[in-house]
């Protein structure tokens, strides 16, 4: 590719009903439209979802070049760093940028320029080396992707060029477009550069924004990880948004293609946590076993958790019925150990019945643990 800039029009492209894509979009049309009829109890799901989108975080950030480890931000969260490297602060601004997505993305009528500014002051957000000049304005000098031959747009063109995908976004197209059209705005954000620091990241979270704006349903019961498409083989993930660069049909078709079969992978294979049955043999019995094993909870704790796990939920009589001899004091004093290290926590205010917390300090190690046993990590490590 010669080392110019070389416009093309920003545009639907439909594929050939016989084609593989059509499939993939009618396919992932009805994941969209349905709602994983699952047993897992909210409160399982959310605090499941919560871990997702750590680990969503950290697989954006090391497609970035950021080296942290599962374990290492993990350990940061056990200890509660109020000081953090800039490596491990990206990765929360991350976090905080899917909770900000979860919580406002219906406040904004359409995803606009607002939005995507007030998303990019979260990503860069205190960093130095990864941060930006202008937190949430549109570049003012010419960038260059390192690795790549591509030639941005000069940054005098970025907010034509940024109207043009934003009116693309929120044009009123039929719903069946709606997957490819996201696909097909990740690629030209990532061509457009309009931030001087920050765009992948940036990217990566509009196209988790776009997907929940379509309408999957991640306040119901779906988890949506789409950056684990991406960073479980990051020299695909390049050469692939390449291939899309020279803009012609086969070449974005090709991005869509690759680009969409990773997402209708990663929600069939997310959605199996919406059945309760699997996450109890395969991820919250294998944690206290983790816990029990490397004494981080103790017999006891073990026999009240699993009854937690087992009930979904544990009141005072529950626990005297395992341990006869206990009298009512001894149970209380139990249940309030077992509750100041966040164990267990009561299912309403200063209710007398309790749910699992796995996100504490004593558990977390195991849930990620168990999750990397069934191949759930966005990374490998």
């Amino acid at each position: 590719m010669d080392n110019e800039f070389k416009h093309f029009d920003l545009r639907l492209i439909t594929p050939k009903f016989e084609s593989g894509a059509t499939d993939l979009i009618i396919e992932l049309d009805f994941l969209r439209r349905s709602v994983p009829s699952g047993t897992t109890p909210r409160h399982i799901f959310f605090q499941i979802k919560d871990i997702f989108h750590m680990l969503e975080s950290i697989g954006s950030a090391r497609i970035e070049g950021n080296r942290t480890t599962i374990l290492e931000y993990i350990e940061t969260k056990i200890e509660r760093q109020e000081e953090q490297p800039e490596p491990f602060k990206e990765i929360e601004n991350m976090e905080h940028a899917l909770t900000f997505i979860d919580d406002h993305i219906n406040d904004y009528p359409s995803i606009n320029r607002a939005f995507l500014s007030e998303l990019h002051k979260i990503v860069v957000k205190g960093l130095s080396t990864e941060g930006s000049k202008n937190p949430g304005d549109y570049r003012k000098t010419a960038v260059r992707i390192r690795g790549s031959n591509l030639v941005n747009p000069d940054c005098n063109q970025v907010p034509i060029y940024m109207d043009g995908l934003l009116n693309f976004i929120n044009h009123n197209d039929p719903p069946k477009y709606d997957l490819l059209k996201t696909a097909l705005a990740h690629h030209r954000f990532a061509w457009i550069h309009p931030f001087d620091n920050g765009n992948g990241r940036t990217v990566r979270l509009l196209t988790y924004a776009m997907l929940v704006k379509q309408g999957f349903r991640v306040h119901l019961a779906r988890i949506l990880n789409p950056t684990a498409v991406f960073c479980h083989d990051r020299e695909k993930y390049y050469d692939s948004l390449a291939r899309a660069d020279v803009g012609d049909d086969k070449g974005l078709l090709d991005w869509c293609m690759y680009m969409l079969k990773g997402l209708k992978r990663e929600i069939t294979r997310v959605d199996q946590l919406s059945d309760y049955t699997y996450i109890k043999l395969k991820i919250l019995n294998p944690t206290l076993n983790f816990a029990l094993d490397r004494k981080l909870i103790t017999a006891m704790e073990y026999k009240i958790l699993k009854l937690a796990v087992d009930n979904d939920e544990i009141a005072n009589s529950d626990i005297k019925k395992i341990f006869p001899t206990r009298n009512t004091a001894d149970i209380s004093r139990i249940i309030r150990n077992i509750k100041n290290k966040k164990m267990i926590a009561p299912k309403v205010e200063k209710g007398r019945k309790y749910i699992l917390r796995f996100d504490s300090n004593f558990l977390l190690r195991g849930i990620i643990n168990a999750l990397g046993e069934n191949n759930f990590l966005p990374i490998n490590e």
